[in-house]
């Protein structure tokens, strides 16, 4: 395990994180490269705090290599978003890919990974969807079918995610070794923190809705005191994520959309575009939105990642099946001659890759559309461009 890749938003980077780097030091990684979320993130979303923020508290806290799962690949389902990660760091160099897991254990998380790969399964969730079930309900009661010992693995959300790396790794025939890491206490999604190794540790949605509460200072006992100071800063310069503008923006770029160019989006199926043209001539805020939206096919996360595509007109079958570049976002210094034995072109300038890839316009349009969503929907706005003009964050 010379040089372990690591897929993460980040969101904000925090002490269960820093432990996990950690933890791959101690078994033996030389170098550390992370795949972060770019420009939005995959629960259909603009980040807490802008990339260049979230990137130095990355490589503070241990990071070598930091860059770019570029949007629209960031905000796509659980499926997308892995493959897109697993090629990328495959094509960096990466011999090992290091997951949080609840139950983490390689064999059996690649076990789960083959099985649904294969066609018994394939023919029984048909058979659920059919049935009208949503996907992720229509998976599990294919499994609990065909593999009940599979099923328990797929209730957990670190376990899902991980399992779609392993698929991704066999799909992509990448040579890459899996290493899973124990989920520390907080859980996902936890609504309460816990305590691990003699710190407090949080779940990044905990610690979003801290923010909404009590500000930047609800942050300070579940991050590195590093990654403190810098969110501390952040917050004084107006870059935390402003819940009022990412309203507003959304709403009004969906109402110029047309009818047809609703129903040309990314993942819209059974007619869902009827209901996204309804609810948005209805609603007031995204909340209002996804409520009348809310179908029992489509889980919450779909809708808001579908009216995020709808906004900023993410068309089906416009992004080549995984990213064709590799945009650094940060270094250390001492990693960054590891970016000339890439299989992709690689660079900090996004402006450089662009003219390498000029068959890829519109995918470089989508990229600097997301980084512009993001930048109007913090406390103070932040100009247009970023994803072309932002310096790279070197240690």
């Amino acid at each position: 395990m010379e040089f372990v890749g690591v897929i993460a938003e980040y969101d904000p980077f925090h002490s269960g994180h820093q432990a996990q780097l950690q933890m791959l030091r101690r078994q033996g990684a030389r170098t550390i490269a992370v795949c972060m979320s770019s420009g939005a993130v995959q629960r259909g979303g603009v980040p807490l705090l802008p990339e260049p923020v979230r990137t130095r508290a990355a490589l503070l806290a241990g990071a070598d290599l930091v860059v770019a799962l570029p949007a629209p690949y960031a905000s796509s389902g659980a499926e997308q978003f892995a493959a897109a990660g697993v090629a990328l760091l495959d094509a960096l160099g990466c011999d090992t890919l290091a997951f949080g897991a609840e139950t983490p254990a390689a064999a059996l998380l690649l076990r789960a990974a083959r099985l649904l790969q294969q066609d018994v399964l394939t023919a029984e969730l048909r058979r659920q969807l059919a049935a009208g079930q949503t996907f992720a309900a229509a998976r599990a009661a294919a499994v609990r079918a065909v593999a009940p010992w599979a099923a328990e693995l797929l209730r957990e959300p670190n376990n899902i995610l991980g399992i779609e790396y392993c698929r991704a790794l066999l799909r992509q025939g990448s040579r890459m070794q899996v290493c899973p890491l124990p989920r520390l206490e907080a859980g996902h999604g936890d609504a309460v923190p816990g305590a691990a190794q003699g710190r407090e540790i949080a779940s990044a949605s905990f610690l979003r809705a801290a923010v909404r509460r009590g500000g930047v200072a609800a942050l300070r006992p579940y991050v590195p005191c590093e990654a403190y100071e810098l969110y501390r800063a952040a917050a004084d310069g107006g870059q935390l994520f402003s819940p009022e503008r990412f309203d507003t923006a959304l709403l009004a770029l969906l109402r110029s959309r047309t009818r047809a160019e609703l129903a040309a989006v990314r993942g819209v199926s059974e007619g869902i575009e009827h209901r996204l043209w309804a609810a948005v001539r209805t609603a007031t805020d995204c909340e209002s939105l996804y409520m009348a939206m809310k179908t029992k096919r489509y889980p919450h996360a779909r809708l808001r990642r579908l009216a995020l595509d709808a906004a900023l007109g993410v068309r089906a079958g416009a992004l080549p099946p995984l990213p064709p570049f590799l945009h650094v976002l940060g270094a250390r210094r001492q990693a960054l001659p590891l970016l000339r034995q890439a299989r992709l072109p690689a660079s900090t300038s996004l402006a450089k890759l662009e003219r390498a890839l000029p068959q890829q316009g519109e995918l470089f349009a989508l990229y600097g559309r997301f980084a512009d969503l993001s930048a109007l929907c913090r406390q103070k706005i932040m100009p247009m461009g970023l994803a072309y003009t932002a310096k790279p964050v070197v240690l």
